[in-house]
């Protein structure tokens, strides 16, 4: 079915790797308008176009795919579904690869039973008569046809656009061993070579898994309830937005939603990365994904089910692979330079050598087709992009959302840190942190008054003063006569008698200030408190004091940024400056912006920046998007519940967990360290074997067992990345 003329989105069975990426976007970029049109799933084998021109119909795109030696057909979810792959499709390359294996063993085993010479099979001694027996010969053209099955395609496209490639690199010496009757040697090239796309294959395949457990975690069921109070199952795709659904103990939450009635704690790990089970009541939200415990829940939904925030991790992890890392930029860049290069050296060594060496064609063809084989940048070229999908993988499973390979390296580079104070270092919720009666009033009288005043309001502080009454247990009538005095406070009556509630401003107006209240109240808001008095018509009763907490974990979080290579870490507040720097010293800030507009924000980036050019900017990712696209890496915070978070930033933090911020910084540099290893031991070992090949001490078998083994070493090495946990898990552990 045709999408939308807009958009059209396409299924590609043989697009593994990034090679086929690089292939597809030199062929269709033209095509639709530029390479900025494609946007490529690796996990999911899927190609979305925007084109530029209207007249680029799904058929042309198909045509051109096809001419690649891929096979492409449009993308139908429904069908995705409901039609399994094929057996060829799924398991066809392992096939022909295993039969490769399978003819070359019993090939060589054939020329060791009719020669009694395991050196005649192996090419070091005249076969029967001079000529290779014909039963050896058919088998090992099996080995090479099924060994270079799916390559072929693709070597041909190479040769016609004159883009030569790994694959093209691997026919020619294929064929060239063919030609000067080297057939041990060309069937061994040709598994050999096979056995490591299949091992690309696999290393894709076992990240594409591991987002596929992210799926799996979606439940496939949804406990609904109607307006009669009748219960039915139906799949989380049919339940629209206000529906009430149930959740039983133990059981998958199939949507995101906020419970109506009910009690229970949830495991959120899957979601937000958390070690410990989350409680849960009345108003709170909940995701998709997550694990109920013993309580029976009922909630509303509040998104579908393709927009839940699980749903969004999925397909940001995949479309993550399409922004590509600097380490990957530069592999692809090296090796579509080097392998011309290669090419043109081997082609000079085999028209060079008899003449400069007095060797024989035969000897210079064969060290020309060893070189061929021992550049083949089959390793070098997998090495990064397996590192990159394991990592963004593993953090995902950890809580932080990584926007793509691009952002996976910058952490690693970060000088400076800025971090918004409200929600980020402190809780962004007052709290009551003092209670001062006066005139002989109590702390309980206090409160009891404040909170009867403050029944009215949805002040923030209103809402902490009846938190604080809460707690302590304290009965309260709301006041009558509730009136709001702009700016100031409010007024009402308390058993018919008048009560006041304000700032300081408004206590200094009412002129019922004492030097000694005034001095208490200075020094409450140069600490960043703030303050809250109460009084009557005859006298002040008090004040109570309030205050954003800092976060428990927050001057820990600052101290590991240092440790981490974080050269100053800055805070950027609109509070004023008394505020800030209460909290600054509290934590170990190495400077403070205070008193800033959401303007004012920018320019202190910008400032930053200049100073230390690689800066991260931290905050909830809604108002401090400007500030966030201003600096290198934009991480929002409690991003899970908020779609605007996670579209805002370039990495999302799904939980408010300040700890995550160091980790990322260390998982970078893991990942970093990994792509490096990789780079250096698969260009160290083509540097060893072109060294061997001028001693001529290299063979053709030996140099591509040698890049599969490069292969699979980078391959289990990137892979490691995969069992990255978090701190706190490793900690409970």
């Amino acid at each position: 079915m045709e999408q939308t003329s807009t958009e059209l989105i396409f299924k590609i069975q043989d697009m593994d790797c990034v090679e086929e990426v690089s292939i597809l976007k030199r062929e269709l970029s033209s095509l639709v308008g530029g390479e900025e049109r494609l946007f490529f799933d690796i996990l999911n084998r899927r190609m979305t176009v925007k084109p530029l021109s209207m007249d680029v119909t799904s058929t042309v795109i198909i045509q051109a795919i096809n001419q690649t030696g891929m096979r492409a057909e449009l993308w139908d979810a429904e069908k995705k579904d409901s039609t399994p792959a094929t057996f060829w499709s799924r398991q066809g390359r392992t096939l022909l690869t295993s039969l490769s294996g399978l003819m070359l063993c019993s090939a060589f085993l054939t020329h060791v039973f009719l020669t009694g010479s395991i050196s005649a099979a192996l090419g070091a001694e005249e076969a029967i008569d001079g000529v290779m027996p014909f039963p050896v010969r058919l088998q090992y053209l099996g080995a090479i046809l099924t060994g270079i099955w799916f390559v072929l395609p693709k070597a041909w496209f190479a040769l016609k656009r004159l883009r030569p490639d790994m694959n093209l690199l691997m026919c020619i010496a294929v064929i060239g061993a063919l030609f000067i009757d080297e057939w041990f040697e060309a069937a061994a090239v040709a598994f050999l070579f096979a056995f490591s796309q299949l091992l690309e294959a696999w290393s894709v395949g076992r990240a594409r898994k591991a987002v596929a457990a992210l799926m799996d975690l979606s439940s496939p069921i949804a406990r609904i309830r109607d307006a009669e109070g009748n219960e039915t199952t139906v799949a989380p795709e049919s339940v629209e937005i206000g529906t009430l659904f149930l959740i039983r103990p133990g059981e998958k939450i199939p949507l995101d939603g906020r419970v109506i009635t009910g009690e229970s704690e949830v495991n959120q790990a899957p979601i937000t990365g958390e070690s410990m089970p989350v409680a849960k009541e009345a108003d709170d939200e909940i995701f998709a994904g997550t694990i109920n415990g013993d309580g029976l829940l009922e909630a509303k939904c509040t998104k579908l089910a393709e927009n839940t925030i699980l749903a969004q991790i999925i397909r940001m992890v995949g479309e993550a692979q399409t922004r590509r890392a600097p380490s990957e930029l530069w592999v692809e860049k090296f090796a579509k330079i080097y392998t011309p290069i290669v090419m043109a050296i081997a082609l000079l060594i085999l028209i060079s050598l008899p003449t400069l060496l007095q060797i024989t064609w035969h000897d210079s063809l064969y060290r020309a087709l060893v070189l061929l084989v021992i550049a083949c940048p089959c390793a070098l070229v997998i090495s990064t992009p397996v590192s990159i999908v394991a990592s963004l993988t593993a953090a995902a499973r950890n809580g932080v959302l990584i926007k793509g390979g691009v952002f996976v390296e910058i952490p690693a580079r970060l000088r400076a840190l800025a971090l918004d104070k409200t929600g980020t270092l402190t809780r962004g919720k007052p709290v009551v942190t003092k209670c001062v009666p006066l005139n002989g009033h109590t702390e309980t009288e206090l409160l009891e008054r404040a909170a009867a005043l403050e029944a009215h309001s949805n002040h923030p502080l209103a809402l902490a003063i009846l938190d604080a009454a809460a707690e302590r247990n304290i009965e309260y009538q709301p006041a009558d006569s509730y009136q709001i005095i702009q700016g100031k406070g409010a007024t009402a009556l308390i058993s018919g008698r008048e009560f006041w509630l304000g700032s300081h401003r408004y206590l200094e107006e009412r002129n019922e200030e004492t030097a000694e209240v005034h001095q208490q109240l200075e020094e409450l808001s140069n600490a960043g408190q703030s303050v809250v008095v109460i009084g009557n018509e005859s006298h002040v009763c008090g004040f109570i004091a309030l205050a954003d907490r800092v976060r428990e974990t927050s001057a820990d979080v600052i101290n590991q940024l240092h440790q981490s290579g974080i050269e100053r870490v800055a805070m950027l507040t609109g509070d004023n400056s008394g505020t800030a720097q209460a909290v600054a010293d509290e934590v170990g800030i190495d400077k403070v912006f205070s008193e800033l507009l959401p303007e004012d924000k920018v320019t202190a980036i910008e400032s930053l920046v200049n100073e230390f050019q690689h800066v991260a900017m931290v905050g909830d990712g809604v108002n401090d998007a400007p500030a966030m696209s201003r600096s290198s890496l934009g991480i929002a915070m409690g991003a899970a519940g908020s779609d605007v978070a996670i579209e805002s930033a370039d990495i999302a933090l799904m939980t408010d967990d300040l700890t995550k911020i160091p980790w990322l910084i260390g998982h970078s540099h893991r990942t970093l360290k990994i792509i490096r290893q990789n780079i250096i031991f698969a260009l160290s070992i083509k540097v060893l074997f072109v060294v061997l090949m001028v001693l001529n001490h290299a063979s053709l078998w030996a140099a591509i067992a040698a890049d599969m083994g490069a292969s699979l070493l980078v391959i289990f090495n990137g892979l490691r990345l995969l069992q990255t946990q978090s701190t706190a898990k490793q900690e409970d552990s």
